[in-house]
């Protein structure tokens, strides 16, 4: 069905955005029924997302298990800036359940839960961004400048903590919109769904900031930040002798990889969405609903990210690694092995990413 058939465009007192739920697309006078997209969420999204959730929650929890058990580990800023991106990844996981219920049962919650889950997954959601730009511009100084971070050792250390402080008023800040338009909304069968409801202004202005804000501050910045930290400490990397360089590439390739595949396709949904606002194109109801059910794919493809931090930034650690053995040993899990590999492999080897007090080192 062509909805420009029509010869008259129908308005709203609201401009409806939400491409996991939608109440139809009121163009050309004529509703485009995006039922088929609800049944692609029912049956995709519940298992996917608490696929996320269970592995999200072992590993970041994981994460703060060691930080917490281990006190002397928070003495880098990496390490402030892991435990703070490990907790902002547990509280956005806590969201992903209401979406998952959301996507069978409609939202049931009203719309004072719907502001605050809302809320909580844009706050948790820009903080870990946020907090991953940080680590980036830690290991930048720590391997690249190595002097200067050696001579302000203490001094980082104090900044990191209130660094972590101003990242997470900052994504509290970019949280607002979600405050002023998230909402419950009914459609025409009765279900109800959390969406943005936008007041509706002249080409939409409200909506494609909103839009702007999320693809520059939780995508742009923090990937051309992350390129030029990572392009510098690889030519360092290269420029170093005697150690196994090969294995801090791979590290740092893929970091960078996951986040760009990741984070790409879903902020590359947002950049058409906020086109299709300022200047509407695709106007056939088939073609709308193949966008918004490869939007729910991407979305939830950046949603993996949150599970893939700890492996990524922690685990890769042989410091790390050695205490989450130890912490299984006194709980009794495994045995105590006196010539573990684990312990003693490599323990000559200090990881450049992710224990930065030994980074001098140049080497995993």
């Amino acid at each position: 069905m062509n909805i420009t058939e029509s010869a008259t465009l129908l308005t709203s007192e609201y401009d409806y955005e939400d491409s996991s739920t939608t109440m139809g697309d009121y163009e050309g006078g004529e509703i485009c029924d995006k039922a088929a997209v609800r049944e692609f969420r029912r049956y995709y999204e519940p298992a996917f997302y608490w696929i996320i959730v269970i592995l999200g929650a072992i590993g970041n929890t994981l994460v703060v298990w060691i930080y917490t058990h281990f006190k002397n580990r928070l003495k880098a800023m990496t390490d402030v800036y892991l435990l703070n991106l490990a907790l902002a990844d547990l509280f956005f996981l806590c969201t992903l359940p209401f979406w998952a219920a959301d996507s069978i049962y409609g939202w049931t919650f009203g719309s004072g839960l719907c502001k605050i889950v809302s809320a909580i997954y844009k706050i948790n959601f820009f903080s870990s961004m946020f907090l991953l730009t940080c680590i980036s511009v830690d290991r930048y100084i720590v391997i690249v400048q190595t002097t200067k971070a050696q001579n302000s050792k203490r001094d980082r250390l104090l900044y990191s903590k209130l660094i972590c402080v101003l990242v997470w008023l900052l994504a509290a800040v970019m949280s607002i919109p979600e405050f002023l338009f998230a909402r419950s909304k009914e459609d025409d069968q009765g279900n109800h769904f959390c969406m943005m409801v936008y007041w509706n202004n002249e080409n939409n202005h409200t909506k494609i900031l909103v839009l702007a804000l999320q693809i520059c501050m939780g995508f742009c910045i923090p990937l051309i930040v992350m390129i030029f930290c990572y392009t510098n400490i690889i030519r360092t990397l290269l420029k170093t002798r005697n150690f196994e360089k090969h294995k801090a590439l791979r590290v740092i390739l893929a970091v960078v990889a996951v986040f760009v595949v990741s984070q790409l396709p879903y902020n590359s949904m947002l950049v058409f969405e906020a086109t299709q606002a300022a200047n509407t194109t695709v106007t056939n109801c088939e073609e709308v609903q193949r966008f918004d059910i490869a939007g729910q794919v991407m979305k939830s493809l950046a949603y993996m990210h949150s599970c893939l931090n700890p492996f990524l930034y922690a685990f890769v650690g042989v410091r790390f690694r050695k205490d989450v053995f130890r912490l299984f040993q006194k709980l009794g899990c495994i045995p105590t092995l006196k010539n573990s590999n684990l312990l003693q492999g490599s323990s000559h080897r200090p990881s450049v990413m992710s224990d930065t007090e030994t980074t001098n080192a140049l080497s995993l």
